[in-house]
């Protein structure tokens, strides 16, 4: 489901956080122009190993919050990902040629088998994988499967021979705005940094590389920057709650930190693993609607039409352009975050109900559901 900015609403440049975009200023990726090769960028992350004596969710915010600590206990489950990938480079009578680029990005140990966790723009289209684990030790991966519709990747590594530290994964459901957390990654290819802040924001609503949208996203002010995408975004007790995914570059369309970041929530990521791992891509629900928020100051508050799919799931069940939607599966819509978030609840194929306010009157709708496309499409 793609969804409109509204009208009323401030513009916001949200920018994955890649390691190639750091390139003109550090020369981390080198170029080689080829005459084969296709795919696109990423950058990886790292993994925090658990902590010795962690608190449970419930509490980590409450107990005293110890970077040094965290950092100590989780930074040996982090890793460093370079891939080898390829972009579109002017050449010779304005033809474009294929450039070889080397990517590299941030990871986490996911758990003694050898699979690792990641962003999905951080090795999409990529070969040639390399993990190096603290301590130097290199091993090539494969991609297990990755999900563009959640930014969310698992790679896989031999094990054999290394001393792996996986993380474990939190939940958000015992996290509050002003809860602790710390960024473990590469920000700018700057290998195993820590960055420290807090969670600024719930519930958001993020871009994913697919062009649909990623719910319940968790909003830090822990700085964020090229080379972070795909590591770990820790709580007080050294539980991954999400993984560094973009930041907010706002009206200057710049690269780095504005103290507004955003991770993938790790709820998502934990309900996607074992098909991830075995190589099935999870399928989200469409419905084939473009939105936007009204406040309900004269009226009901909800996500009105703003465009339809021609053909898509909502088209088909009579909602129609200027439908004010309050409804979605039995979850109440306030607003266009509420409807991504009740429309990532549902099951592509599954019938529901739709809810909307049309020319003053309540009506409930038949809808089902089509599967999410591989990319999001306009009406």
């Amino acid at each position: 489901m793609s969804i409109a900015p509204s009208p009323h609403g401030s513009r916001r440049t949200v920018s994955p956080a890649l390691a190639l975009s750091a390139v003109a200023l550090l020369g981390v990726i080198a170029l080689t122009i080829v005459l084969l090769a296709t795919g696109s960028f990423g950058d990886g992350g790292s993994t925090p190993a658990a902590p010795a004596a962690a608190s449970t969710a419930s509490t980590a915010s409450v107990s005293r919050f110890d970077p040094a600590a965290l950092y100590a206990s989780s930074n040996p489950g982090v890793v460093d990902i370079s891939a080898q990938g390829s972009t579109s480079v002017p050449g010779p009578f304005g033809l474009a040629e294929k450039a070889a680029t080397t990517q590299s990005g941030t990871g986490l140990v996911l758990d003694h088998a050898g699979h690792l966790l990641t962003a999905d723009h951080v090795v999409a289209g990529t070969h040639d994988i390399t993990v190096t684990f603290q301590g130097g030790a290199t091993r090539s991966a494969k991609i297990m499967g990755g999900d563009a519709g959640t930014d969310v990747a698992v790679l896989s590594v031999d094990p054999k021979g290394l001393d792996l530290h996986p993380l474990p994964l939190g939940s958000l459901s015992d996290h509050r705005v002003g809860d602790p957390v710390a960024v473990i990654g590469d920000p700018f290819a700057v290998e195993r940094s820590l960055s420290t802040g807090v969670i600024s924001g719930l519930d958001r609503t993020i871009s994913a590389p697919n062009g649909f949208n990623i719910p319940h996203a968790v909003q830090t002010d822990a700085a964020i920057n090229p080379g972070n995408s795909g590591g770990p975004v820790l709580d007080n007790g050294g539980r991954v709650i999400g993984i560094a995914d973009q930041i907010d570059t706002g009206d200057s369309g710049g690269d780095s930190s504005t103290g507004v970041g955003f991770a993938v929530p790790v709820d998502i990521i934990k309900s996607e693993l074992s098909q991830l791992e075995r190589g099935i891509t999870p399928a989200h629900a469409d419905i084939g609607v473009g939105a936007t928020d009204v406040s309900g100051a004269d009226g009901p508050r909800g996500a009105l039409v703003q465009s339809l799919v021609r053909g898509g799931a909502a088209a088909a069940a009579g909602v129609r352009l200027g439908d004010l939607v309050v409804a979605v599966g039995g979850h109440k819509v306030a607003g266009v975050n509420d409807l991504i978030a009740a429309v990532a609840k549902l099951t592509p194929g599954q019938k529901t109900t739709i809810t909307v306010v049309r020319d003053g009157k309540t009506l409930s709708l038949s809808i089902t559901p089509a599967k999410q496309p591989t990319r999001a499409v306009s009406g």
